[in-house]
């Protein structure tokens, strides 16, 4: 519903009013919790890991910062090549603070399990496309083809729709017939839904692009409940919740990720066809003065 929402929030009253909108979904999900969600302690609290956490930032921080400014400032400026250094350096740091430490906020022994792992990386290039998608939708609906914020959410819904209905279907699929079929229709349906976008135009006709969201939705519905329990399964029990915790961490760096990386697509190719047109432009005025 976020791109209705948004969408309507835009057109009516601003487009700040979708950051305002966040604070009162805030505010219920603690009371709600407070309220129904029941208490749960490990048998010994963790201490804090501000090493672990600090290189954490300043991975995540400098990968995208590049990802994202690299197109515009170029791939060999200083700034540039600094903050994938100051990554690298951040994941050396991570990686060996961490695994010397008796509370780490990541223990890279985790990913000895090969069902954390792949829970992981589905969780991040699942959702790096969703938010891609979502991301190069709205530019392509508004700019590409002219549609209001409202109108661009609305042609949305059929992804949402999918994305709503099918999770509990996929969690049954999962208690019954374990992670590896619903995760094969998800991945299916994600690459067959941005393969059928591979073709937009500014004439696209609305069925294709309505079919293109709906096979995307599906896929996207399908793989939220198998990663949490492919990653929760690969772990002991009593590491569960970091496992969950991660798993859902690794949702959101595949979004930040997703963003990034198709924003410095665009961006490169918007750069590209300027350039293309440019000399172009350069090459006729050449020929009329000639």
């Amino acid at each position: 519903l976020g791109p209705l929402l948004g969408g309507l929030l835009v057109d009516t009253v601003g487009w700040r009013s979708v950051f305002w909108l966040n604070v009162p979904v805030a505010v219920a999900v603690v009371v709600l919790t407070a309220r129904f969600v029941p208490e749960s302690r490990a048998p010994r609290a963790r201490r804090f890991d501000p090493a672990g956490q600090l290189s954490m930032v300043v991975l995540l921080a400098g990968v995208t910062f590049g990802i994202i400014e690299g197109p515009g400032l170029g791939w060999g400026s200083p700034l540039i090549v600094g903050s994938f250094a100051a990554a690298a350096a951040a994941l050396v740091v991570l990686l060996v603070v961490e695994s010397r430490r008796a509370d780490p906020l990541l223990d890279p022994r985790f990913f000895a399990s090969i069902p954390f792992s792949a829970a992981t990386l589905i969780a991040v290039a699942a959702f790096a496309a969703f938010a891609g998608f979502l991301f190069l939708n709205a530019l392509y609906l508004q700019d590409v083809r002219g549609y209001s914020p409202l109108h661009a959410g609305l042609l949305t819904l059929p992804m949402a729709a999918m994305t709503a209905v099918l999770p509990p279907i996929s969690g049954r699929m999962v208690a019954r017939h374990g992670a590896r079929l619903p995760l094969v229709i998800g991945g299916l349906g994600i690459a067959t839904g941005g393969g059928l976008l591979l073709a937009l135009d500014v004439d696209t006709p609305l069925v294709l692009i309505v079919v293109a969201y709906v096979v995307f939705g599906i896929g996207f519905g399908m793989v939220n409940a198998p990663i949490t329990n492919t990653a929760v399964s690969g772990m002991p029990l009593a590491q569960a919740g970091v496992a969950a915790g991660v798993a859902s961490t690794s949702r959101q760096v595949g979004s930040a990720l997703g963003v990034a990386v198709l924003g410095s697509l665009v961006t490169a190719q918007l750069g590209t066809s300027m350039t293309a047109g440019s000399k172009r432009m350069r090459t006729i005025r050449r020929n009329v003065r000639a």
